[in-house]
């Protein structure tokens, strides 16, 4: 079996007085894109830091690549990319220029530099802006660039935090694209409070909530966490709302159009063959039933204690 890339264990952070973050404990895997997750303050920064070498943990102890990221932080940082929110630019240097020098922030070989600038702008599709100044390229441009600093030196590990932050529609999709394409070679964990951008690309998913890992998993695995208990029934020949609403096991009825309803049960009641059963016997012709989808959202709220909303 192959050994994760990352590897974290016991890790705890404090902040004077306040622990940040306690007791995490994961793996990450060599391939595929990995998103994180978590409410502001959760703990998710702090994590992504001290994972990348940018802070020290209070406890516990981050691996990368089988390196221990405290007892020879140099060697481990040569495996991991990182793109911060705001990506570390040199807006006066052109894209060569920064490439190159970020190449040797990363101890690369001098005689290896100028090849793995032009793959990572390749990569990235900016090799027709090599010789721009970084402050002239558009937003997009600038993102790209970043991503191509945090993979110049081919780490086996890429963090990207907040990567289509500012960006329009066709460049978020652009991005996405290009994150996909990276983690066919590179393990991505990605940080971003758009569900909807980890629905799209990320194959699992873990969350921290103040301070602790509540969810870790697949994304179906992420959407089987939290059980739905509305379903949506069509009835050709639909009663009145107070029919439904005394099924036993019903607690809510909602009417959506002429011939269909929300209903909300119990859980753990078989409330919809129930409903099956009745409107054979009460002739409304059921055309349709089926559970309705709890939303990544929805499912974010409840796993991190928040209030949801009430769809009735």
């Amino acid at each position: 079996m192959e050994e994760p890339i990352v590897r974290v264990e016991h890790l705890s952070h404090r902040y004077s007085v306040q622990w940040a973050i306690r007791d995490i404990n994961f793996e990450i895997n060599q391939k595929g894109i990995l998103g994180l997750l978590g409410s502001n303050g959760a703990g998710k920064s702090t994590t992504m830091n001290i994972i990348c070498g940018v802070l020290n943990q209070t406890e516990g102890t981050v691996y990368i690549n089988g390196i221990d990221t405290r007892k020879n932080p140099v060697e481990a940082k040569k495996h991991i990319g990182f793109l911060p929110q705001k990506p570390p630019l040199y807006t006066d240097h052109n894209v060569d220029e920064y490439l190159t020098y970020c190449a040797g922030l990363r101890l690369m070989e001098d005689s290896k530099i100028k090849e793995a600038v032009e793959v990572a702008k390749a990569r990235c599709g900016i090799s027709h802006f090599s010789k721009r100044l970084v402050k002239n390229l558009s937003g997009g441009y600038q993102q790209r660039l970043g991503i191509a600093q945090a993979i110049v030196h081919n780490p086996k590990f890429v963090v990207l935090d907040e990567p289509t932050n500012g960006l329009d529609p066709n460049q978020i999709l652009e991005i996405r694209d290009l994150i996909r394409e990276i983690a066919q070679d590179h393990s991505v964990l990605l940080s971003t409070h758009i569900l909807s951008e980890v629905e799209a690309i990320c194959q699992s998913i873990k969350m921290i909530e103040q301070g602790k890992l509540i969810f870790s998993g697949t994304i179906d695995e992420f959407h089987d966490s939290v059980k739905s208990n509305n379903c949506i029934v069509k009835l050709e020949n639909a009663p009145a709302e107070e029919e439904l609403r005394n099924i036993p096991g019903v607690t809510k009825v909602k009417k959506l159009d002429e011939h269909t309803f929300r209903v909300q049960f119990e859980q753990g009641i078989p409330v919809t063959n129930r409903i099956a059963e009745i409107s054979v016997n009460r002739g409304w012709r059921l055309s349709e039933i089926q559970m309705e989808k709890v939303s990544m959202d929805e499912i974010f709220a409840q796993l991190s204690g928040k209030r949801v909303v009430d769809k009735f």
